[in-house]
């Protein structure tokens, strides 16, 4: 089975290609930054990966609308290696994860004030404590019924 699931932020914007022919298919690559689990204490090492991730077809064009440098996604796909002989006739290996689905990680208003700290958007307020009805099931705070999933 292969079979992958990533976590991280956007190094940059997707970059999106159209493949050639009657009918084209888009094409887009990021570099996701996934943070170790564990770090090492100061001692210089990379806490993080850069993993490429390619999206084709839809998957690519929803990357084009949405995605922007320092977005927090979730990406499952598969990993796939290959290889390539470049222009100085160098055989290089890649690896990269094909995408086969891919989500927001977080809400539009945290991601705008990760941003690089020039959109800052004021924090929202934490919901009220939540108390047991006694029957099982909890009560709804005040406040949170725009983020119900149903009206």
């Amino acid at each position: 089975m292969n079979k992958v699931i990533l976590m991280g932020r956007l190094t940059r914007d997707p970059e999106v290609r159209y493949s050639q022919g009657e009918n084209s298919t888009a094409i887009a690559r990021y570099t996701l930054a996934v943070d170790r689990r564990f770090r090492r204490s100061n001692d210089g090492e990379q806490t993080a990966d850069f993993i490429g991730c390619v999206a084709f077809g839809r998957s690519a064009e929803f990357a084009e609308r949405y995605f922007r440098q320092g977005l927090k996604v979730v990406v499952t796909g598969r990993i796939q290696t290959g290889s390539y002989t470049n222009k100085d006739g160098q055989k290089v290996y890649t690896t990269d994860v094909v995408v086969e689905d891919q989500e927001f990680a977080e809400s539009k208003a945290v991601s705008d004030a990760n941003a690089g700290g020039f959109r800052q958007s004021a924090p929202t307020p934490a919901p009220a404590p939540v108390s047991d009805a006694g029957d099982g099931f909890m009560n709804i705070p005040d406040g949170i019924d725009e983020e119900l999933p149903f009206n």
